[in-house]
């Protein structure tokens, strides 16, 4: 056993192993009542059908002691928890959780434990979440044979994205000779070569104590974790030789290139313009936590902010749109590397990139770095270790997860200010320190893999050919009896899952276990100037203070508002007023929009859907949704940019004006004094109009001439799945119906939504939300279906107005929506609500109240009231690939 303590991020490590089975253990102790536990596999596929993905996902389905399906679903309305998940990495699988409640953690941790080493593998549970074959209409056997499976959708999805394409090219490419050269997630292609029997012997090798790694931290006392941990899952093992090492990459005597292709971007800037390529080098080995601290700080200055050389070099260069994906230090592979380069490129400037990258890397040998870019970056280190976040442990275990898991020592890890002052020491010894890594790790070092990518006018279509000919192979080489036998089990999935499940062999708090009160945070209101209103929120911050400063957009001319996101995203680059700075830019700024649109579809489609329903729902389209991505693309493809540019001092006249301003601070007690006189200063150097201040509206503005309108979208994308938002006016959060509604969105997602669109749609997620403003959202995300989704969104309504819940349905879903409301705030973040939407502790006390008071009969009356067809007004989007029936539909909008 080993206790370190690391006073810098005020906490103690203990590291133990297992006796009996060699199993690992780090324990962190912190006073954070926010406490995590994760276990992590190291897993080392040697092929690409996703077997340590489709594992993790069939874990969750059931285990010996909770042997009902989809147990992990299941807890997520059985507990407080503050987070619940699980990851598959390309070398390992992480099971975190996080919550407040000691009961609750035990608990979670009793679920985790038996899920991960005694799950039960049904083969029909390895058919829902991994692949199948199916007919399209599992009742009718006419309909043709299609693949069908959660990951299987779930990678389709994650490969229309071209970044993450590159990026995994990247990987494998640059390590191509062990398990970093497949596709850990799973490539579509390869997925339906996995048979159940391979599944289960992944298990039985890879979920070992002896190739296990648990972690837990905040303040519940270690030796409950222990001896639970041991109890229920160690004992139960002998040691065996976990035969998962990873061997060093051979390191190659000449560089490499590689070419890549991918699908054509339908917002490009310029579609001449498509073609990505990068430059990566391989590293060093990640248990040398000095040798990759150092790297990753070198990486940092490399390509981080516009006055690092290779933004300069690359960016300015005007030559693409942005950095290549996967850009700088890239440390969780076994060996680290680095990777520099530009995307959106014409492919006849692939050489003159190459030729930027080399001759930046000799400039900066030559150069080397200004020491005041070397001291902010060790101070926006020091900053960080400062910030107290709510998320901490969870951030703990991903941070050292990469290192541990190739047996590197994690407490190195997390002595954090050693590395700072040993890099200070080293530079100060030698002030060429870092041009030398340069030299030898970027300029003399033969393991360089330069990798292009790109667009293919048809690729999508190949994929969908290819994909076709293997099912066309799967489905010739099945016998008659095989055929029958594929659709008795499509039958039998479906009774399964739409048999009603027992989970009362679940552990699971009471709403008697949730606090009736909140504690009320002190906040002071005071006028700065004279008349500027600033909240004062003491908190202990660890001596940093949080300024923020709201500006209101009443006086803004319409004209200028689709503009004011890119004068966000511009204001805090320096030399931004350059015509061409400017341009560099808006490009980057529209390519990262365009990239960003597979990750986010859900909520592009849910903001389209409200746009005309509330009176800030045309801002929100404007400022967040596809309008703004258009917008972006448009002003990127103008050859005459400076009308544009012309627009922003007009902009920051009206927002930085202090008429429209209100601030707030959040400091340690014994700054706020200081602070304010800041404060002061801040608001006495920005400009205020001539006239006679009026009195600050309040948060919210209704528009009384505002009507809402009905609308359906559909954005036609080269997608090969579908993203789905429908979204229904009803009540703010302190109308009396709100808390019904919002248990509802809860209820709903959990009893009947996850049920049919992920469970039976196949898509990777689904579900029914409140926002603040009363706007109740359905969505699925990477969704094979479109129209029946939307067919299914209206089954959920007749499902709640049936009113077919239990008490204990309505009591689990009150559970899932306080674990949201009392979700822990970060003391750099206490009285934001009430600085951002007017939010008092009080009001949100009332509705703790109302939430605990929700009844059968409420849920049943707002599903009538309000989400019934006909009652409010509704809009639906939906992004992705043609489809014919929406097109024959004239009450849809084709953008």
């Amino acid at each position: 056993m080993q206790v370190t303590a690391v006073p810098e991020l005020f906490l103690t490590a203990v590291k133990l192993s297992h006796d009996g089975t060699g199993a690992r253990y780090l324990h962190v102790a912190r006073e954070d009542s926010n406490n995590l536990f994760s276990v992590q596999f190291r897993t080392t596929p040697m092929d690409s059908t996703g077997v340590p993905h489709i594992l993790e996902h069939t874990v969750l389905c059931g285990s010996q002691k909770y042997p009902c399906r989809d147990p992990f679903f299941k807890m997520l309305n059985r507990s407080l928890s503050t987070f619940m998940n699980a990851f598959t990495a390309s070398d390992y699988t992480l099971y975190p959780f996080s919550t407040q409640n000691p009961k609750d953690f035990q608990n979670l941790l009793s679920v985790y434990l038996d899920a991960a080493f005694f799950p039960c593998l049904r083969q029909l549970d390895f058919w829902q979440e991994g692949w199948r074959l199916e007919h399209e209409n599992p009742a009718d056997p006419q309909t043709p044979l299609v693949f069908k499976g959660v990951v299987f959708n779930e990678m389709k999805g994650a490969f229309t994205d071209n970044e993450r394409i590159f990026a995994q090219h990247l990987q494998n490419k640059i390590l191509p000779d062990h398990t970093y050269g497949v596709v850990s997630g799973g490539d579509p292609l390869c997925i339906p070569d996995l048979t159940w029997e391979q599944l289960k012997q992944f298990h039985a090798t890879h979920y070992h104590p002896s190739n296990s790694r648990f972690f837990t931290y905040g303040n519940f006392p270690l030796e409950q974790h222990l001896k639970q941990i041991h109890e229920e899952a160690l004992i139960k093992f002998e040691r065996i030789e976990s035969h998962t090492d990873i061997p060093k990459q051979k390191l190659w005597e000449k560089p490499r290139e590689h070419s890549v292709t991918c699908g054509l971007d339908s917002f490009a800037a310029n579609p001449s313009k498509q073609t990505t390529v990068s430059v990566s080098y391989l590293l060093t080995d990640i248990t040398d936590t000095f040798e990759t601290f150092t790297l990753s700080l070198l990486s940092s200055l490399l390509v981080d902010g516009p006055n690092s050389p290779f933004y300069k070099a690359l960016i300015e260069s005007g030559v693409g749109t942005d950095f290549s994906p996967d850009v700088g230090f890239n440390g969780s592979t076994r060996e680290a590397y680095f990777s520099v380069g530009l995307q959106g490129i014409a492919e006849r400037d692939i050489d003159t990139v190459k030729q930027i990258i080399a001759r930046t890397v000799d400039e900066v040998i030559a150069k080397g770095f200004e020491e005041d870019r070397i001291e902010a970056l060790l101070h926006k280190i020091e900053i960080q270790l400062k910030h107290q976040s709510t998320s901490f442990g969870l951030a703990l275990t991903s941070y050292i997860a990469s290192c541990w898991n190739q047996d590197g020592d994690p407490v190195e890890l997390l002595k954090i200010a050693d590395k700072v002052s040993r890099f200070r020491q080293c530079l100060k010894e030698n002030p060429t320190f870092l041009q030398e890594k340069v030299k030898t790790y970027f300029k003399d070092n033969p393991h360089r893999l330069t990798l292009s990518m790109s667009p293919e006018e048809d690729y999508h279509d190949k994929q969908a050919k290819m994909e076709t000919e293997k099912l066309q192979k799967k489905v010739n080489a099945l016998s008659e009896e095989e055929k029958t036998q594929i659709f008795e089990k499509g039958l039998e999935l479906m009774a399964l899952q739409s048999k009603p499940q027992d989970t009362s062999c679940l552990p699971a708090l009471q709403v008697s276990d949730i606090e009736p009160k909140i504690p009320f945070t002190v906040l002071e209101t005071t006028l700065a100037a004279d008349e500027i209103p600033v909240q004062y929120c003491p908190q202990p911050t660890n001596g940093v203070v949080y300024f923020r400063a709201v500006s209101s957009l009443n006086t803004l001319p319409e004209e200028l508002k689709p503009y004011v996101p890119l004068f966000c995203n511009v204001i805090t680059n320096p030399r931004f007023e350059e015509e061409e700075h400017f341009r560099v830019l808006v490009k980057k700024t529209a390519q990262e929009l365009s990239n960003g649109i597979p990750d986010c579809g859900h909520l592009y489609a849910s903001i389209r859907a409200s746009k005309n329903l509330t009176p800030s729902g045309e801002l929100q389209e404007m400022f967040s949704g596809m309008d703004q991505v258009k917008l972006m693309k448009r002003i990127a493809e103008m050859s005459d940019i400076k009308p544009i540019l012309r627009k922003l001092p007009r902009i920051k006249k009206y927002l930085l004006n202090s008429d429209n301003i209100r601030c707030s601070v959040n400091a340690a007690p014994q700054q706020i004094t200081e602070a304010s006189k800041e404060v002061e200063k801040f608001i006495k150097g920005i400009a205020r109009s001539k006239k006679e201040r009026k009195p600050v509206r309040p948060h919210v503005i209704e528009d009384p001439t505002f009507k809402p309108c009905q609308m359906k979208t559909h954005f036609v994308l080269p997608f090969p799945v579908n993203y789905v938002g429908e979204c229904i006016r009803t009540v703010p959060y302190m109308a009396a119906d709100y808390a019904s509604l919002r248990i509802l969105a809860r209820l709903m997602t959990a009893k009947f939504l996850h049920r049919e669109i992920r469970e039976k749609g196949g898509a990777y997620g689904g579900g029914a939300k409140l926002s603040h403003n009363g706007i109740f959202t359905f969505y699925s995300y990477r969704d094979p279906n479109s129209l029946a989704t939307l067919k299914t969104f209206e089954k959920a309504v007749e499902w709640a107005k049936s009113g077919e819940f239990t008490q204990q349905d309505i009591d689990e879903a009150k559970l899932a929506v306080f674990a949201a409301v009392d979700a822990p705030v970060a003391p750099s973040d206490k009285g934001m609500d009430h600085f951002l939407y007017g939010i008092s502790d009080e009001m949100k006390q009332s509705h703790r109240e109302q939430l605990f008071a929700v009844s059968s009969d409420n849920l049943v009356d707002v599903s009538n009231k309000y989400l019934a067809v006909g009652k409010s007004t509704r809009g639906q989007a939906v992004l992705g690939p043609e489809n014919a029936d929406i097109t024959k539909d004239p009450s849809w909008v084709k953008r």
